[in-house]
């Protein structure tokens, strides 16, 4: 991490930013975003002082209120690194943008990330709420991992993995690990030790993603647990990165009995902020189309002083 010294952060004050809660269903549930508006005066150094001062999962930098080539420059910073893709905040981002300009809201938003250009639509639901989609870019399938070696990295037994799949790393812009669980009772256990867990995260950069057919609320389908400590965050709430590479593996091995899913996503609950993930897939002539929705709430708004 870089660190600045304190007259490098006298210039920083005048920009206003938002507080929001993504995936949520309700207030101060979901992962947390902080969202910083007309960033483009600050430096990548300042960019990361300020996301470690907020010390959410990750905080973004909308760099300019005008469009560039049809989207909005926007940078994705944890409290220690900078990253080129991240779930939650494309979300989060979006629909701070929409609704900075209540008089001329849009059906899409695009923004212009460092993976690529990503597209959020919103939509209504049954309920006539808001809900925003993102079509997150191809999935890739990497290594496949042995079940002893992750079992022991997880602290759970071999016989707590389902063996009809693969615990594989998949990547949408982002690499994680996932890995089928049998049922909640072992997805709870779940405790990733610090020596084992660190040398996978040096061999692979990827977060760690634990899931299961079993659920809280009965009204949804999956249960899922997120492990990134390689960037600071020893359990995500709500992980829409991690949760479009579950969607491209459940969608390629037929986990739910077909490619195209629908699937409703629970998340969070071990850290009590639980969380909804939304997830669809269809099949393209170019592979696979997935998509993550959620709800985003307005926390709090502010300015750096």
């Amino acid at each position: 991490m870089n660190i600045l010294y304190r007259k490098d952060l006298i210039n920083v004050g005048g920009l206003d930013f938002c507080l929001v809660d993504v995936f949520a269903e309700e207030k101060y549930a979901g992962n947390q975003l902080a969202v910083v508006k007309n960033a483009s005066s600050l430096s990548t150094p300042q960019m990361q002082s300020i996301a470690n001062e907020m010390h959410f999962s990750e905080t973004t930098f909308i760099l300019s209120g005008k469009k560039s080539d049809g989207g909005y420059d926007v940078r994705i910073f944890t409290p220690e690194k900078e990253l080129q893709f991240a779930g939650h905040p494309t979300l989060g981002t979006a629909y701070v943008i929409n609704h900075s300009k209540p008089n001329d809201i849009s059906g899409k938003v695009l923004l212009n990330l460092k993976v690529g250009q990503i597209p959020v639509t919103f939509e209504k639901d049954e309920r006539n709420q808001e809900l925003l989609w993102m079509e997150q870019i191809q999935p890739t399938f990497g290594k496949i991992f042995d079940v002893d070696r992750i079992s022991e990295i997880l602290s759970i037994r071999r016989e707590d993995v389902d063996s009809r799949y693969p615990i594989q790393e998949v990547s949408t812009g982002l690499p994680f690990i996932i890995v089928p669980l049998r049922n909640l009772r072992a997805v709870k256990r779940v405790r990733v030790t610090r020596r084992e867990g660190g040398e996978l995260l040096k061999e692979t950069k990827a977060g760690l993603l634990v899931f299961c057919p079993e659920t809280y609320n009965p009204h949804n389908d999956l249960n899922v647990r997120v492990f990134v400590d390689g960037v600071g965050i020893p359990e995500d709430p709500a992980t829409g990165s991690g949760n479009g590479c579950l969607a491209g593996y459940v969608s390629v091995y037929k986990y739910l009995g077909n490619e195209i899913i629908n699937a409703r996503v629970e998340q969070g609950y071990e850290i009590n902020r639980p969380s909804l993930l939304l997830l669809k897939t269809r099949k393209e002539k170019q592979g696979i189309s997935i998509h993550v929705g959620g709800k985003v709430v307005m926390i709090a708004s502010g300015t750096l002083l």
